[in-house]
């Protein structure tokens, strides 16, 4: 009896360490996947903000939170099973859908960097804009789960690139757990950099000196790390998806830029560290996503133009 329960024990025991190893295992995997998805993540974090300006305080959280449950629905109804289906019926076309996501990335960057440089209206300007808030705050969210749909696709592949051969629940789950982390972080992050300035006034009118300091620093503070914000995003969007069309390109059999790239990273590192060798790396991938990026600007353009004079 004793003997007999001993062995149950001991078979439970033998579970307990096999289950513990396979939660080990799938953090491990989802935080592997989550920090090779981390250029998406930094634009998808710094494109957020722009949706809830010129709202009331009072709707601020509410709308991040729309949008955060929109992309929770991007990723786990939609994304999480497409993927799924890819990694079990059809691999081979994940490099092929990440290119297409990245040259996504490289337009969207290239035509932000166009407007910056030689500013011009864009047709959602000329389109009229929703008369009343309430309008309004469904054609942002709306606009805004429509962009989180391309960066929460990218974001997917790129999980489902990093993992190794493994078992579909693996899979479903690593996924699974990427999708919520990285919606609930970005979005957190999105929350406090929005209401950061109502914390900055209520701040400032505090008798402490130091609080009201603080406070004033965060007023005066945000516009710029707003600024900063939508600056790393232009550049994440453009290195990620150089660096992504510059991996998918080796995969399919054309290693020769990825290799210069490389090599250029290497020469870098030896003569200042690391560093160095990820920033070449880096801009040499931000320089493949303007060029590429501008080729399909400069395409849409003759396009529009094209458009305007048969109209």
């Amino acid at each position: 009896m004793s003997t007999g329960l001993l062995a149950l024990l001991d078979d439970v025991a033998a579970i307990a360490k096999v289950a513990a190893a396979s939660l080990d295992d799938v953090a491990l995997q989802a935080s592997r996947a989550g920090v090779k998805a981390a250029g998406v993540v930094i634009d998808d974090a710094a494109v957020t903000p722009r949706y809830v300006v010129g709202f009331d305080p009072a709707r601020e959280l509410p709308i991040v939170g729309r949008i955060a449950l929109g992309s929770l629905r991007n990723k786990l109804l939609i994304l999480l099973p497409v993927a799924v289906a890819l990694g079990e019926f059809a691999p081979w076309a994940i490099t092929p859908l990440l290119m297409l996501g990245a040259l996504y990335l490289c337009y969207e960057g290239a035509e932000k960097l166009a407007e910056m440089i030689w500013p011009h209206q864009d047709v959602a300007e000329v389109a009229p804009a929703p008369q009343t808030p309430a309008a309004l705050e469904e054609a942002r969210v709306a606009g805004a789960i429509r962009t989180d749909f391309i960066l929460s696709a990218e974001i997917m592949a790129i999980a489902l690139a990093t993992l190794p051969e493994t078992s579909l629940g693996m899979r479903v789950v690593v996924l699974a757990l990427v999708g919520i982390g990285i919606t609930v972080g970005v979005y957190g992050v999105v929350a406090l950099i929005v209401k950061a300035d109502d914390a900055g006034v209520a701040m400032a009118g505090s008798r402490a000196g130091i609080l009201r300091a603080m406070g004033r620093g965060l007023v005066v503070g945000m516009p710029w790390l707003l600024r900063l914000l939508s600056t790393v995003g232009l550049a994440a969007m453009l290195w990620v998806g150089g660096g992504i069309l510059l991996h998918g390109a080796e995969t399919l059999g054309l290693p020769g830029p990825q290799h210069l790239v490389h090599e250029a990273g290497l020469a870098a590192g030896r003569m200042a560290g690391p560093v160095l060798a990820w920033l070449v790396e880096a801009l040499c991938a931000g320089v493949v996503g303007v060029a590429l990026g501008g080729l399909i600007v400069a395409a849409m353009a003759m396009v529009h133009r094209a458009r305007a004079a048969t109209a």
